[in-house]
């Protein structure tokens, strides 16, 4: 759903960007203005691309707080929160603690079963 609600926010993006540009300059703006003999100059496209416009802006926003409700809300979240606050295992009083694992990572002798340290080679 999440994916499905993002592309439809991408294509109205893109609409958007593409009603806006299409519409005539007014020249109040960073533009030099429009010729008024421009392709969409008639009074009912510019009635047209102005709703169209508002309603386009109208989606976007409002689909922009749905997207971003719908992810603080964790559906898009592959990771188990519960993970990264587990803290680990307490050895019971008594028992051995387990050894720390080397850091170089090569072969390291196991302990010896009557609690005497290996000598090093």
């Amino acid at each position: 759903m999440f994916k499905f609600l993002l592309v439809l926010h991408a294509i109205i993006a893109a609409s958007l960007v593409t009603v806006i540009l299409m519409q005539r300059s007014e020249g109040g703006g960073l533009g030099m203005g429009g010729s008024p003999s421009g392709l969409m100059s008639a009074r009912g496209a510019a009635d047209f691309l102005t709703r169209a416009t508002s309603i386009l802006a109208t989606l976007f926003v409002g689909l922009a707080i749905v997207l971003a409700v719908y992810a603080s809300i964790g559906h898009t979240s592959k990771i188990d929160p519960t993970l990264a606050t587990k803290a680990p295992p307490v050895p019971a009083a008594g028992a051995p603690a387990a050894p720390a694992p080397a850091a170089g990572g090569g072969n390291v002798a196991a302990p010896a079963s009557n609690g005497a340290v290996p000598l090093a080679q």
